[in-house]
């Protein structure tokens, strides 16, 4: 980090050792550490604090992202429901106001009635069967 090799580090040791003295030396190491440890304190925090930040600045950008889809999904959904009512009441036949109309027009409406249903299979056995019994009794 700081690119110091390991000469320099002597002639440091031995400045410090001069200046100081041996009987400082222990006291002024420790002063030194504490304050180290401070700063590297000082310097977590920041980053955390710094890193809490970016999360909440992603977490905002990701919940737009959410609110966005959520809104676009909630229109394509308004517009299918609205066009499935629109031709659902284009499907509808008015018959009250057919009836309630003046008789005089030249075309008449006029509904044909619905063919049967086909039978189902339990009903088409249980004819077999008293066909069968019709036959047997004449």
């Amino acid at each position: 980090m700081f690119d110091i090799s390991w000469s320099e580090l002597l002639i440091l040791g031995i400045v410090t050792l001069v200046f100081v003295g041996p009987k400082e030396l222990p006291v002024f190491l420790r002063t030194l550490g504490r304050y180290a440890g401070v700063v590297r304190r000082h310097a977590n925090e920041f980053k955390a604090q710094f890193d809490a930040a970016m999360r909440e600045a992603e977490l905002d950008s990701m919940r737009k992202e959410v609110e966005n889809m959520q809104t676009s999904i909630n229109s394509e959904v308004m517009k299918a429901k609205d066009s499935i009512n629109e031709v659902g009441s284009a499907a509808k036949i008015d018959l009250p106001s057919a009836a309630s109309a003046p008789s005089s027009t030249a075309q008449s409406t006029t509904v044909a009635p619905l063919p049967p249903l086909p039978a189902t299979p339990s009903e088409m056995a249980s004819a077999e069967a008293n066909s069968a019994v019709t036959k047997t009794e004449s």
